[in-house]
């Protein structure tokens, strides 16, 4: 299932990424644009738009909500979504391309000293080079993604 998030939804974007969901962050006014990127591509529409929730034939979620755990919730439970803890981070959070683990010792000179010291695994996005790791918000995230879980099942 791939995703296209207009300037109105652009954290929910983002949470998509982190679950390891195909999500494009459209921050242009062009409605007809996202449309259309949204048709040729085979995406489902994410906005808060209540136009854009009109057109009938798009693949479309209106997101009700503009807090974000609502948002993220509603998407889950509407569209069934899994929350699969092995495709966490498996996306790059800044351009949406699949990361990949790379030997620690790669990213030695890439990475803050302490950082380093103290992480086993890391992840990079070969196509805008940003490097990841399990730092402090990982738990937090995790923590959400249960709350969320057992608030759908």
């Amino acid at each position: 299932m791939k995703f296209i998030a207009d300037k109105m939804v652009g954290r929910l974007c983002k949470w998509l990424r982190i679950l390891g969901y195909d999500c494009i962050y459209f921050k242009e006014d062009k409605k007809i644009e996202l449309i259309y990127s949204s048709l040729r591509d085979d995406r489902i529409i994410l906005t808060r738009d209540s136009m854009l929730k009109k057109k009938k034939r798009l693949k479309l979620l209106f997101i009700k909500s503009q807090f974000i755990k609502e948002q993220i919730e509603q998407v889950v439970k509407d569209l069934k979504l899994e929350i699969d803890r092995d495709k966490l981070f498996s996306r790059c959070l800044i351009c949406n391309k699949p990361v990949e683990k790379v030997k620690k010792e790669s990213v030695k000179d890439r990475v803050p000293q302490y950082v380093y010291e103290m992480q086993e695994s890391f992840s990079i996005c070969k196509s805008c080079d940003k490097i990841y790791w399990k730092g402090t918000h990982w738990n937090k995230i995790i923590e959400d993604l249960k709350e969320i879980q057992k608030k759908n099942n």
